[in-house]
């Protein structure tokens, strides 16, 4: 079973490259994040039409997530969440739903703007709703996979320049990071690192300074397993292709094969 992530950064600008990837790559299930779209303007009908059916919540011009799943699968997505249970928030950052003997849970985590904003106070705070939500669906559902934009780069290797990506800087604070520990620690094992140890290899590039064309990135965006499902996990890595494209999403998508 193929299963990625991508924030695809509005799918009203990004439409026909999901399309094209999902016709070329054909992974079973997939996470979107940054879909922009109120849920009546969502291309359900498009996708469908590529052998897929979705799940998702979203609002205008910013935030919004979805599930896709692959008909071919023979699976289908069911006992779908929205949101974090007890947490009041508009922002439509989350979605979950259980797909044959696996529940996927699909973040789309807050950027927080700048150490010390509000909305760096706000992402802490969402990121304990989170841990206490995981907490009982990792006991819940033993068979976890938690994906999605996460806005923390794990670890130096992660990102291209530590000395200018450290604790005074958004995605990469300790405080930040060690939230992420937080939810390791529930029983979630970084997928990416279950095979590769090496650094320098990222997920999203910023648009300006040519940032990608210099590998100026981060890896941000993670597909994370319950420990139940590590040893299942046969390959993981980060497609680039999507990102060379014209008008591209500024992340590429995070995969990984459970076999």
């Amino acid at each position: 079973m193929k299963i990625a992530s991508w924030n695809v950064n509005s799918l009203n600008a990004r439409q026909e490259h999901l399309l094209a990837w999902l016709g070329s790559r054909q992974p079973d299930v997939v996470g979107l994040q940054e879909t922009k779209l109120e849920d009546h303007r969502f291309p359900d009908s498009e996708i469908a039409a590529l052998g897929y059916r979705s799940v998702f919540a979203g609002q205008k011009t910013y935030n919004g997530v979805a599930i896709l799943v692959r008909s071919g699968s023979g699976l289908a997505p069911t006992d779908v969440q929205a949101g974090i249970p007890g947490f009041a928030d508009e922002q439509k950052r989350v979605i979950a739903a259980t797909v044959g003997d696996l529940r996927i849970v699909n973040l789309y985590v807050v950027n927080g703007q700048a150490v010390g904003s509000e909305k760096y106070d706000y992402k802490l705070r969402w990121l304990e709703a989170v841990h206490g939500w995981l907490a009982e669906e990792i006991a819940r559902y033993p068979n976890l996979v938690v994906l999605g934009d996460f806005n923390i780069a794990p670890d130096d290797r992660d990102v291209h320049d530590p000395k200018a990506w450290n604790d005074d800087s958004i995605l990469t604070s300790t405080a930040e990071r060690a939230a992420l520990r937080r939810l390791l620690d529930l029983g979630l094992v970084d997928s990416y690192r279950l095979k590769h140890e090496d650094g320098g290899v990222f997920s999203w590039w910023d648009y300006r300074a040519a940032g990608f064309r210099r590998n100026l990135g981060l890896r941000i965006d993670l597909v994370l397993l319950s420990t139940a499902l590590a040893g299942r996990c046969t390959e993981a890595s980060i497609d680039r292709e999507p990102r060379t494209w014209e008008r591209p999403s500024d992340h590429a998508p995070a995969m990984v094969t459970l076999g």
